[in-house]
């Protein structure tokens, strides 16, 4: 099945320095925060989100180039419906059994003495098996965009694609490279780099570092 990407647009998810300030929903920071406007097939309508440091951390843990961002946005979009391997539920739905077939073995972005080039070409195919058996996200049409846009009063053009105003955000290398040295620390210490908690971080943090080892999502 296809769903169709209509829009797309920035804003900040709340920062907390203390769990005592986050059990009074007193943010005292700011995480850049990526939305996508979703419509699927039949009709329902939901906002994908994903912090702005996901674009880094998958650029480091996969060797994506930083400039890529058809690649990177490629893989946020459609990961988080590769089924999970010991989910013993995955195996009773047929699109999920499919996947896990065609990837079975395949190297994950923590599996050790693995190349960088292997660790993509797996995770792409695991996209490509979602792409094939669960769902792809693809652009709605802009002239159906545009109507949309014409029916609510709104005078914007849209974009050629509507997630153009992501592939114009430019990543910091610095940042990128950072990730990447967690992330070799980890894979050497068989740990796993935590992604940045855009909720909760210490005092002083960069926004968007991770603030622990621990676990991560793949």
């Amino acid at each position: 099945m296809t769903w169709t990407l209509w829009d797309a647009e920035l804003s900040y998810g709340p920062v907390y320095y203390s769990q005592r300030d986050a059990a009074r929903a007193n943010p005292l920071g700011a995480e850049p925060l990526w939305g996508v406007a979703v419509v699927k097939e039949d009709g329902s309508r939901f906002l994908k989100t994903f912090p702005h440091s996901t674009l880094e951390w998958r650029s480091a843990e996969y060797g994506i180039d930083p400039d890529d961002k058809d690649t990177l946005l490629d893989v946020i979009l459609h990961e988080s419906y590769i089924p999970r391997e010991d989910d013993p539920l995955a195996l009773i739905d047929p699109a999920s059994a499919k996947i896990l077939t065609e990837t079975r073995d395949m190297p994950t972005c923590w599996t050790p003495g693995v190349s960088d080039k292997d660790r993509l070409d797996a995770h792409l195919a695991r996209i490509a098996a979602v792409k094939k058996h669960r769902v792809r996200l693809d652009p709605a049409s802009m002239d159906d965009r545009q109507g949309a846009l014409a029916f609510v009063g709104s005078r914007r053009i849209a974009p050629a694609d509507p997630l153009d105003l992501i592939r114009a955000a430019q990543l910091d290398p610095i940042r990128v490279e950072s990730r990447r040295l967690a992330v070799k620390w980890a894979r050497s210490t068989g740990g796993m780099a935590q992604e940045p908690n855009f909720l909760l971080k210490p005092p002083d943090a960069f926004l968007g570092m991770p603030t622990e080892m621990g676990a991560a999502s793949v």
